[in-house]
């Protein structure tokens, strides 16, 4: 049996051709295309040829396919030719002979039987979920469906694609939730889903008579879209002949279709530019239509993450070449092609598979994951037994039960329990979508395509992922777009108040010989260095303590589903793009000692990842480092257990005390104390509550005074005297005391010794004086 679907892709001088098949001395030929360009599909499809064939499959002849056209006087020239071996793989069984009637997979392919594939996956789920087809009561804890239902609505398409790569960062759903598949090849290329050739196989056709050049493949000048089947006859001709294959065919008639192509990321794309990398961007075709802007290319990467959503109209099959093509963006025209994949629409809209949409693992009805196929699970399990020529199912009133298949399913076979998601649909609905999918139809899926480039033949050029939807006009409007638009980050302030340091390391000597620092602290996030600040000086501490009463105030932007802070920067001044890092957030802060005539001194560091916050002490001795910490925790003072956690961007507002440390050898030791409190606003929430840097204007949210700091602490500078009185009287005041009496009594004694000669002889020459007088008056 021969079916004849069509022929697609024939030069456009071809008027109404025609298709001889040929095997085992037997001649078939189909009547013309009329109208190439209307229809390309044979005005009927199906043909049965008996032949005498050996029964040894290695002496089967091939079956030749020769297309001709029709033209004026009865000339018909060959247009193109096939030839067709291996004929086993269409060998099959007549129906009535172990497989149910119908067009699909399980009549004329080889293959398990539908209701086998039914019985092994209801099996399979009564393995899993209990015995004797009662399933084990398995509910979840009422907090935990309570916190999937509150990140439910938190949830995105990003979170559905980075489930299954186990990157739980990028993504928080549980092991219950929605699922997606995906392929590391092609759909086509998926072994279960036989190329998505099971209606019809496509056979190239080549120039008749041509002989390419050496080292040269042949190139197609059309196709044949067709399928072969091959069953032996009675032997009795009394015997009525088995029915025939490729019954209740799809209309061929051409069909409107909406297109919608989600092209999601690419990788190990070949570098383009000088810089090693390259901007790509996506360009769709589908017939005359091209889509796809070259001002929306992804700048200086091999891995972009495009999440580009292109809906197209087209009519299949005479538009039935999806081209998918990424180029590379030059700043002067024309820009390179990187490579280019090409989907057959065709295939997947006729393919018994159900690959024009996958089926989704849960029947919601709202949401981020709301229904968007044309035909809700009930219908199109109604549709699904039509073609396969099985009964339509048949569900109970409250639709919990289906017979299907000779073979009854019910809604507990394949949930336990209540439902615990939101937005999810009836129960009719959600029982028809479990069949569905025990069915080995199509799921939803993301499939990996290999990128060729015409100037390099044969050669990869990266991989896309992506997948393509299907919606015929005659099923009506389908559902909602799956947005998968890039997720994007949002802008946060944050606000540290450094308000008191206890215990920092003493770095200097002061004249006195006493240990002394001069304190002050630096932060910044990293990754935004640029945006580093420091506090000012607490001049003379003696023990290490020191008073701030000042803010740091750092922007970035975060994306909360990543939990990565985005980082857009230039690589060279030169650049004309950005180019986007992530890291996760992380404040730094470090303790320095200020030196007028050297390098500062460092004194500590104190590393804060604000999604995974160590919870602070509550008073500064809780800081002390308590038994013997962990080698590898630089938080001492909770001894040998790990600290508990938490998330700024959850509890949003924290103070307390934190350890600073410096690294001593392969150990870290504990350095000082910071006292900080620290405060998470979105850019709205900064916006309606302003504060400035250090203690500037507006100094609110908190207000901070200056601090009290004591007499000592000031600059050298600013007051010498002061200075002597604190740094050397305070402790030496006894001792600079007696100095100053025993310097008192030295003076005095060497006044004295300095004085009695003088004296001395002023008291020998007074009385001789007035001895002389008193002999004068005489």
């Amino acid at each position: 049996q021969v079916l004849a679907w069509g022929l697609r892709g024939l030069r456009s001088g071809v008027q109404a051709p025609s298709l001889e098949v040929q095997c085992g001395g037997r001649t078939l030929r189909t009547p013309t295309i009329t109208d190439l360009a209307t229809n390309p599909n044979f005005p009927i499809n199906a043909f049965l040829l008996t032949l005498h064939l050996p029964a040894e499959e290695e002496y089967v002849p091939p079956i030749r396919l020769r297309v001709t056209d029709t033209r004026d006087f009865g000339y018909r020239p060959e247009v193109g030719q096939a030839c067709v071996r291996s004929l086993g793989q269409y060998f099959c069984q007549p129906h009535g002979e172990g497989q149910p009637p119908g067009p699909g997979t399980p009549p004329y392919c080889p293959g398990p039987p539908l209701r086998k594939a039914l019985q092994t996956r209801w099996a399979r789920e009564r393995g899993h979920r209990g015995h004797r087809g009662r399933l084990s009561p398995t509910h979840p804890a009422p907090h935990q469906a309570a916190e999937e239902e509150e990140d439910e609505d938190e949830d995105d398409w990003w979170s559905k694609f980075y489930a299954p790569t186990g990157d739980k960062a990028k993504s928080r759903r549980g092991t219950n939730r929605d699922r997606l598949k995906i392929y590391s090849c092609e759909l086509e290329a998926v072994p279960e889903f036989e190329g998505l050739q099971d209606f019809c196989q496509t056979f190239p056709l080549y120039q008749p008579g041509g002989h390419p050049a050496a080292g040269e493949d042949p190139v197609p000048v059309g196709e044949f879209k067709g399928l072969f089947r091959i069953y032996p006859l009675p032997e009795d001709p009394g015997v009525p002949p088995p029915p025939r294959h490729f019954q209740e065919l799809p209309p061929s008639q051409p069909q409107k279709c909406l297109v919608r192509v989600y092209v999601v990321r690419a990788f190990d794309l070949p570098p383009r530019d000088r810089n090693g990398l390259c901007d790509p961007y996506v360009r769709v075709s589908l017939g005359a239509k091209t889509l796809g802007q070259r001002d929306q290319y992804v700048p200086n990467t091999l891995e972009p993450i495009f999440g580009r959503l292109f809906e197209v109209t087209g009519t299949i099959p005479l538009e039935k070449d999806l081209r998918v093509s990424l180029l590379d963006y030059d700043l002067l025209p024309p820009d390179q092609e990187i490579g280019t994949t090409t989907i057959d629409l065709e295939n997947r809209l006729l393919s018994r598979f159900r690959a024009h949409c996958g089926l989704p693992a849960l029947y919601r009805i709202s949401g981020p994951g709301r229904w968007r196929d044309q035909l809700p699970p009930s219908r199109a399990l109604e549709h699904f037994a039509r073609t396969r020529g099985l009964p339509a199912p048949e569900f109970n009133a409250d639709g919990t039960t289906v017979t299907f298949g000779d073979h009854t399913f019910l809604l507990s076979h394949f949930e336990s329990g209540p439902p615990v998601h939101q937005h999810l649909g009836v129960p009719r609905e959600r029982l028809a979508l479990h069949v569905l999918r025990a069915c080995r139809l199509v799921p939803e899926h993301l499939e990996t395509r290999t990128l060729y480039s015409s100037t390099q033949p044969g050669l990869e050029q990266g991989k896309v992922q992506m997948w393509v939807d299907i919606f015929p006009a005659s099923l009506g409007p389908p559902g909602p777009p799956v947005d998968i638009t890039p997720r994007k980050p949002q802008r946060y302030e944050l606000r540290c108040v450094v308000w008191n340091t206890r215990d920092v390391d003493l770095g200097d000597t002061n004249l006195a010989g006493q240990r002394m620092s001069d304190i002050y602290v630096t932060g910044w996030l990293d990754g935004l260095e640029e945006q580093r600040q420091r506090t000012d000086v607490h001049y003379r501490s003696l023990q290490g303590d020191g008073g701030f009463n000042w803010r740091f105030v750092f922007s970035f932007e975060y994306l909360a589903a990543e939990q990565l802070c985005v980082l857009p920067r230039k690589e060279h001044f030169w650049s004309l793009d950005e180019t986007v890092l992530k890291v996760p957030p992380k404040l730094i802060l470090q303790v320095w000692d200020n030196d007028k005539f050297s390098a500062d001194d460092f004194l500590g560091v104190l590393e804060l990842e604000l999604t995974r916050l160590p919870q602070p002490a509550q008073h500064p001795q809780n800081c002390t480092p308590i038994g013997q910490g962990t080698p590898q925790s630089p938080w001492p003072w909770r001894g040998a257990q790990a600290p508990s956690r938490l998330s700024l961007f959850r509890q949003r507002r924290v103070r307390g005390w934190w350890p600073c440390t410096v690294q001593e050898g392969s150990k870290r030791r504990l350095s000082g104390k910071l006292e900080l409190s620290l405060e998470l606003l979105t850019a709205k929430e900064a916006e309606e509550r302003p504060a400035g840097k250090g203690r500037e204007d507006p100094n609110m949210y908190p207000t901070l005074p200056a601090p009290v700091r004591p007499e000592w602490s000031f600059l050298w500078l600013q007051a010498p005297l002061r200075s002597l009185r604190y740094g050397i009287w305070r402790q030496h005041r006894c001792r600079i005391s007696l100095g100053l009496a025993l310097l008192l009594l030295l003076a005095l004694l060497l006044t004295f010794i300095y004085a009695a000669p003088g004296y001395l002889a002023m008291k020998v020459v007074n009385p001789l004086q007035s001895l002389q007088l008193a002999g004068g008056e005489h």
